[in-house]
């Protein structure tokens, strides 16, 4: 078995058949075995596992593309990071890792001889021991294949900025019929050859899902080849069921797509503009579903068909029947040529095994952390409102604050964080940095574009900002951004994802998975934190009033909330100042997810960034100058508020209820850090009851006005002592496109509603002025939804802040 190596070698096929062949009999003793690994005697019950569980489909497509791999990382000296993108192929990356013995180096109880090997085995699939996907403690893995659909953003997102690194994505053809993995071909038009890597796609038809077969396994190949080559990739077809034949085209097929990856780099790098659009080479990978295993059982065929999804052989302890087989396809891999007596694996098995870090499995990239730099972060101050306006607005006898958009103010900190870090941060979003008001960033970077500039319809292109070098994200994929940035921040390097709150949504679950990727490797000594996921959701629910009901929805809040506490960040920062504290901190931290909650459009300023950073590190606070406490132990009412609309209603209420009932001792509290409500047992960080009734007051009323739906705050307070004195105003699903005043009376969250709910919890406090002031709260109210119906716009004096009494 011998293929010619394109630069002029030769190939040892039956090195790589060699490598193949153990990693495929490692990953079937992980479905099967737990005693005897090297079937040194006939097999027998007891040496099957206690459950027998996995799957197999997938897994000799996997260890196939990963063993003609390290052939060519040993012959080139390549950075590779493989990509597994077909689910439950842990087996796979388990046996090659084993192979290379990087799995033996993170977990020194499976080193690379037979009591390792059978360690190997008894762990799989097993209580306390190791998942079925490629999980983080797989070495070398960055995706796990539970959900499918990520394999290709993410392997894009792990060369941006790595010009040297080349990723391997393999795409199951059950997973090609993904959202995610659809949009994810897309790439070829933001991959830059010049500072990015490269990814080699190896799209993998096996033809079967769990059941039923795959779309693009049955599409004619010259559909397919089009379909491809309109996404910009230029494929070259391996087939076959045969392995000498498959051995040798794929060689000559990888090494073919090695060279013209180095040709475009090449060619970029010295400043040479390709003719026509860019095309990136790929392989079409097919072989049978389940290939090497059973090939019938009991008459009925599996290799081939969806039957070998999953475990080919019924067998197990109790139920025998299959043993023979079981055994027969077991030692048709001929263990005894590919492991010596100690069960090492022989010379050939390794001819082509990678050393030290070259090895896939000890990657670096792959271990986001060890490669990790700290972001050169700017100070705020830059882009933070200043004192002056701050302190001039507080003097005025009017009562109003100083206003400007918090997304402006973070852009124009953005714009430096990108000036100065410009290979390891990157700004994500689906085309809305604009819309945002994240613009400022354009003054020093592009949007990433290298898809061309012609327009079919004559009428000329007129583009603004776009760039082969820029450090902008754009595509209307909330799925591809996501997972861009996952690879991105999987492999060292820094960003956040800026999106409108309601479709946040459309990566609930990409969200999810990587939250339970995060919350894994905590518990794995030798996986390094990476940057923090920073997910910005803006063009909020309270300010859609032009686009309607279909973007009014805080409702992603709620899911993150599901996850760890000590994982999770939910910041709700009340002005531009605040939101430039919080994301100074969010972009220096590493391990977490903060999520962010901010305006695009002006809004009034409580605190200079100096008392901005000082409230949000407390996580929340009192605010004395809005409220009327006069040195009460107990005020008689606690207006409180999460949000940037809540706090302005809220602040609006407080002076309302100061100019009409002023003897009413009136607390206004903000809350920037929502998950710090809870207990300490709930959440490391969170509040002792002390310090929470020090804020919010054991009998007090507390109307809380917050931002998203209110079933939130009382599932965070229910243990506090005050929480039947809680009232929470919040969403209501009452939305439509109108004005932003008529959306809050919508919903119940404007002044007026907060300042009504305030005098009926705290009627006998209020006393006689009480009824008159409800009264007159009421009639203006009622005024303002009239003023909306009349002129289509909200009365002018609810754009101004009351004044203070």
């Amino acid at each position: 078995m011998q293929a010619k190596h394109a630069p002029g070698g030769r190939v040892d096929l039956a090195a790589v058949d060699a490598q193949w062949r153990a990693a495929n009999y490692l990953a079937a003793g992980q479905l099967y075995l737990d005693g005897d690994p090297l079937l040194r005697q006939p097999l027998r019950p007891d040496d099957l596992k206690p459950r027998v569980v996995g799957h197999w489909g997938t897994v000799p497509g996997l260890t196939l593309v990963y063993s003609h791999f390290n052939r060519i990382i040993c012959e080139r000296d390549l950075d590779v990071v493989f990509v597994a993108g077909p689910g439950h192929g842990g087996p796979a990356l388990l046996a090659h890792t084993f192979l290379e013995g990087s799995l033996g180096e993170r977990d020194p109880s499976m080193p690379r001889d037979e009591a390792g090997m059978q360690r190997l085995f008894q762990a799989f699939s097993t209580p306390g021991g190791i998942p079925s996907h490629a999980a983080p403690n797989v070495p070398g893995s960055i995706n796990e294949g539970g959900e499918l659909g990520y394999s290709l953003a993410h392997a894009c997102g792990a060369v941006f900025d790595a010009p040297d690194a080349l990723a391997v994505c393999v795409v199951g053809d059950g997973e090609a019929e993904t959202g995610p993995l659809a949009a994810s071909w897309h790439s070829t038009s933001f991959l830059d050859p010049v500072v990015d890597g490269a990814v080699l796609p190896v799209l993998h038809l096996n033809g079967y899902k769990i059941a039923g077969p795959t779309v693009l396994a049955r599409m004619d190949p010259a559909d397919l080849r089009a379909l491809l080559r309109g996404y910009g990739y230029e494929p070259v077809e391996v087939a076959g069921a045969a392995p000498e034949m498959v051995h040798a085209d794929l060689a000559a097929a990888l090494d073919g797509c090695v060279d013209r990856i180095d040709a475009i780099q090449s060619s970029a790098r010295a400043g040479e503009t390709p003719d026509g659009r860019l095309r990136w080479p790929m392989i079409v990978l097919r072989t049978p579903k389940g290939w090497t295993g059973p090939s019938l059982v009991d008459g009925t065929p599996i290799e081939g068909t969806f039957r070998a999804h999953q475990v080919p052989l019924a067998v197990s302890r109790e139920a025998t029947g299959h043993l023979t087989e079981l055994e027969d396809w077991l030692r048709s891999y001929r263990p005894q040529e590919l492991f010596d007596a100690d069960g090492r694996p022989t010379k050939s098995v390794l001819r082509y095994m990678p050393d030290g870090d070259r090895r896939m499995g000890a990657n670096p990239r792959a271990n986001a952390g060890g490669v990790r730099r700290d972001l050169d972060l700017p100070d705020p101050q830059e882009a933070a409102v200043p004192e002056s306006e701050i302190q001039e607005a507080r003097q005025g006898s009017s009562g109003r604050l100083c206003e400007c958009s918090p997304t402006a103010a973070l852009g124009r900190y953005l714009r430096t964080v990108i000036e100065r870090n410009p290979d390891t941060f990157r700004l994500f979003s689906p085309d809305e940095a604009d819309s945002n008001k994240l613009s400022a960033v354009f003054e020093t970077t592009d949007r990433v574009w290298r898809s061309g500039s012609t327009d079919p319809l004559g009428h000329g292109v007129h583009d603004e900002n776009l760039g082969p070098h820029g450090r902008v994200m754009e595509v209307l994929s909330e799925h591809l951004c996501e997972g861009w940035l996952e690879g991105y921040l999987l492999t060292g390097r820094h960003g956040m994802l800026a999106t409108y709150e309601a479709f946040a949504h459309v990566v609930d679950s990409m969200v999810g998975q990587y939250a339970k990727w995060l919350e894994g490797a905590r518990a794995i000594d030798w996986r390094q934190p990476p940057a923090s996921l920073n997910l910005l959701l803006t063009s909020h629910a309270w300010r859609q009033d032009h686009n309607g009901f279909s973007h009014q929805d805080p409702g992603f809040i709620d899911l993150v909330m599901n996850k760890k506490n000590d994982l999770v960040r939910v910041l709700f920062p009340p002005d531009a100042n605040a939101l430039l504290a919080v994301a100074d901190e969010a972009l220096s931290s590493v391990g977490r997810m903060n999520v962010i909650v901010a305006g695009k459009h002006p809004s009034p300023v409580y605190r200079t960034l100096g008392e901005a950073r000082e409230h949000c590190a407390r996580g929340m606070s009192i605010w004395p100058e809005e409220g009327t406490e006069d040195g009460a132990q107990q005020p008689d009412v606690v207006l409180a508020c999460a949000g940037e609309v809540p706090t302005a209603e809220t602040v609006a209420a407080a002076r309302l209820l100061s100019q009409h009932v002023p003897h009413l001792q009136v607390r206004v509290v903000n809350v920037v850090d929502l998950l710090r409500m809870q207990t300490p047992e709930q959440e490391p960080r969170g509040l002792s009851d002390d310090e929470f009734d020090a804020l919010f007051a054991r009998d007090s009323p507390v109307i809380f006005a917050y931002h998203g739906y209110p079933s939130a705050v009382h599932r965070l307070t229910y243990r506090r002592a005050c929480h039947a004195n809680l009232h929470v105003h919040g969403y209501l699903e009452e939305g439509t496109t109108t004005t932003p005043f008529d959306m809050l009376m919508l919903n119940g969250m404007d002044r007026y509603s907060l300042a009504l709910d305030a005098l009926a919890r705290a009627r006998h406090a209020a006393g006689d002025a009480g009824p008159d002031a409800a009264g007159e709260f009421a009639r203006a109210r009622a005024a303002a939804k009239e003023y909306t119906r009349s002129h289509g716009a909200d009365a002018p004096d609810l754009t101004r802040m009351p004044p203070r009494r």
